[in-house]
């Protein structure tokens, strides 16, 4: 029989990996995985305001998240810099700020090894119900967002032709990442989340003919890694998010290989290489 703690964190990373699928695979086929990275590194500036100032660890680095989103966005309009350019500006500021402040707090200790690389070994049952009840709620607005998401990611000038508003589609997107990034932190780390994000949907889109199976596929290919990861570092006492993330890489080689059959419909096709 597996200890309560074990159990807490399963059920805790396969609810994390059921959101994170759908929300990855809009990540893939809109080239935003260096977002990712940013808002994921962001959240060190949000952990380290909500022990300065003593607030909800959650909801400030949701918040953090939210500036951090919003800022691109304006600074993109201005079209001053390309958007790599600010991403990498965006990203490694707020985290060496983040550090920067972690630092003066000479009062307070703090593992950032934890927020680094996630502790999904130390939920609690709130934190599952936080995971669990954020991630239904980012599901229910990816299926309400799917078809304007999907046009706008395939043509955002005949989405917006067709009234379906692809900049505040974009809008709510990036909201979504920052719930999700929040709810993530305390799983698989500051530095894992994109990971988490990225590797489960780029090992679906190997099987998936449609975008709605690649999303399903992604999802349960998640939840593999995060059992697969788990019963690894159980087995050879080794970091629980590193090895999650390890797992998901190892399920994103075996796709690769020659004996792996590649779903060859024009959807599947147009997915791929839109990536």
């Amino acid at each position: 029989m597996f200890d309560d703690f074990f159990l807490r964190a399963v059920v805790a990373g396969v609810g994390l990996a059921l959101t994170t699928g759908p929300l990855g695979c809009f990540i893939i086929w809109r080239r935003m995985a260096y977002f990712g990275d940013t808002i994921s590194h962001s959240a060190l500036l949000g952990v380290a305001l909500s022990l300065l100032f003593q607030l909800n660890l959650t909801l400030s680095v949701f918040a953090v998240a939210v500036l951090v989103s919003v800022l691109l966005l304006f600074l993109q309009r201005r079209q001053a810099l390309s958007a790599d350019a600010l991403l990498g500006i965006l990203s490694h500021a707020t985290l060496a700020i983040g550090l920067v402040i972690v630092a003066f707090m000479s009062w307070v200790r703090i593992d950032l090894i934890a927020f680094l690389f996630g502790d999904i070994l130390a939920v609690s049952q709130s934190d599952i119900a936080v995971i669990w009840g954020g991630g239904i709620f980012v599901l229910a607005a990816i299926a309400w967002l799917w078809r304007p998401l999907l046009a706008s990611t395939v043509n955002p000038e005949l989405a917006e032709a067709e009234g379906l508003r692809p900049e505040r589609a974009r809008l709510l997107f990036m909201l979504l990442m920052a719930v999700v990034i929040a709810i993530a932190m305390k799983i698989v780390g500051i530095l894992l989340i994109t990971a988490l994000l990225i590797i489960p949907a780029a090992t679906a889109r190997r099987f998936a003919a449609t975008p709605e199976t690649m999303a399903i596929f992604a999802s349960l290919l998640g939840a593999i890694a995060v059992f697969g990861g788990l019963f690894g570092s159980l087995r050879y006492d080794t970091p629980s998010g590193p090895s999650i993330v390890v797992a998901a890489l190892v399920l994103f080689i075996i796709s690769l290989l020659p004996l792996v059959r590649r779903a060859g419909t024009p959807a599947a096709q147009q997915r791929g290489q839109s990536s």
